[in-house]
């Protein structure tokens, strides 16, 4: 038996969890199509030398490390989009986290920088 079908049985939860994700995650696609909208800020938070060698359009570099530090320097009245390495990474959520207690608003791009370049192949710039 599934370890876990008594949580999955649980359809109010799920429908909560799914509305919660389409909420607050978008997929590489999604924001390929966004990428010249003027109401989100692509944050990338990998380590500086990383966005350096490359990074997806737009995108401004914002490692984990220093979020308390440049916090100030985002919008509240955009939408924050925020990367990081993999799917795996969890920096993103970090800040992502963060900068929703501080009352930013706040989106996670599922996959993160791998998922952009290697699986899409979307177009990625260096510094």
């Amino acid at each position: 038996m599934l370890k876990y079908s008594n949580i999955t049985k649980q359809t109010q939860r799920a429908m909560q969890f799914f509305e919660d994700k389409l909420a607050f995650t978008l997929g590489p696609v999604e924001l390929k199509n966004s990428l010249d909208d003027e109401q989100i800020e692509i944050i990338d938070v990998r380590k500086a030398e990383e966005y350096d060698k490359c990074h997806i359009p737009k995108a401004i570099s914002i490692p984990a490390a220093d979020i308390n530090v440049r916090i100030n320097s985002l919008s509240k009245s955009k939408i924050n989009i925020v990367y990081c390495y993999t799917e795996q990474c969890h920096l993103a959520a970090k800040v992502a986290l963060k900068l929703s207690e501080r009352g930013y608003p706040v989106m996670e791009l599922e996959g993160g920088f791998d998922t952009w370049k290697n699986v899409y192949e979307f177009d990625v710039v260096s510094s």
